[in-house]
């Protein structure tokens, strides 16, 4: 069934005029009035509906009724992704969506090829966020994940929450397996941009409490990175 992001509270009954975009997707999945859909505002919360009417600019459709099934998994995850080239970071946020992280955190790096500020910077975060929707509408998440604004790595480390849980540092150069590490609920993931973090961000890293893990004996690229760890701690302790 067609699932939709619509950011506003849903009532039973009510009758919606859905967002220009979620209108311009209908016209291209060629969607007749009567044909059922969901619709989900980013918050958790998702609704059976039906579409009423489809115009060439907008679209109407009703609320039958409250959704209350959760595909959220229990491990909150926050994933701290190095700004690495374009396909390779649209890549991540995708399958970090998809894979359930709660939080995606863009940090630049010393190694970063990508070099992104004012307002290069905040479209360059509209569009990853525009992925992490696009990603939810096609895995079932309600809870869309929030893109944060693009900051220096020492900034992103220096304003972590105390109680955001075990610290991961994904490197090359040492580290302990995952799967020899205890249990956990929350976590945060650092995944460092093409060639990696330097040795003096790794030590930051390790003065904020992060811990050093491998995922096996070969080097992972970037965009490998994220998708193989987050996985392996959905596997270890979360819903896979």
């Amino acid at each position: 069934m067609p699932r939709f992001y619509v950011p506003q509270t849903f009532v039973a009954g009510e009758v919606l005029r859905l967002p220009e975009n979620v209108c311009r997707h209908i016209q291209v999945l060629r969607l007749q009035a009567g044909a059922p859909l969901v619709l989900f505002d980013g918050q958790g919360q998702a609704a059976a509906a039906e579409l009423l009417e489809i115009g060439r600019k907008q679209a109407m459709a009703r609320v039958d009724k409250l959704l209350t099934e959760s595909r959220e998994s229990p491990l909150s995850v926050t994933l701290i992704q190095a700004v690495s080239a374009s396909e390779k970071m649209d890549f991540a946020v995708q399958k970090g969506t998809e894979l359930g992280v709660k939080r995606i955190v863009p940090a630049l790096s010393t190694r970063s090829n990508v070099r992104l500020s004012g307002e290069r910077a905040e479209k360059k975060v509209r569009r990853w966020q525009e992925i992490a929707v696009s990603a939810c509408e096609q895995c079932g998440r309600n809870e869309v994940p929030p893109v944060a604004p693009i900051a220096d790595l020492p900034q992103v480390l220096a304003a972590l929450p105390a109680d955001s849980g075990a610290r991961l540092l994904l490197s090359p150069h040492g580290g302990v397996p995952l799967r020899s590490l205890p249990s956990a609920q929350n976590a945060v993931l650092l995944i460092g941009p093409e060639g990696g973090l330097t040795a003096e961000e790794e030590d930051l890293a390790r003065s904020h409490g992060f811990q050093a893990v491998q995922l096996g004996a070969r080097v992972l690229r970037t965009e490998t990175a994220a998708l193989a760890a987050l996985a392996a701690m959905q596997a270890l302790w979360g819903d896979f």
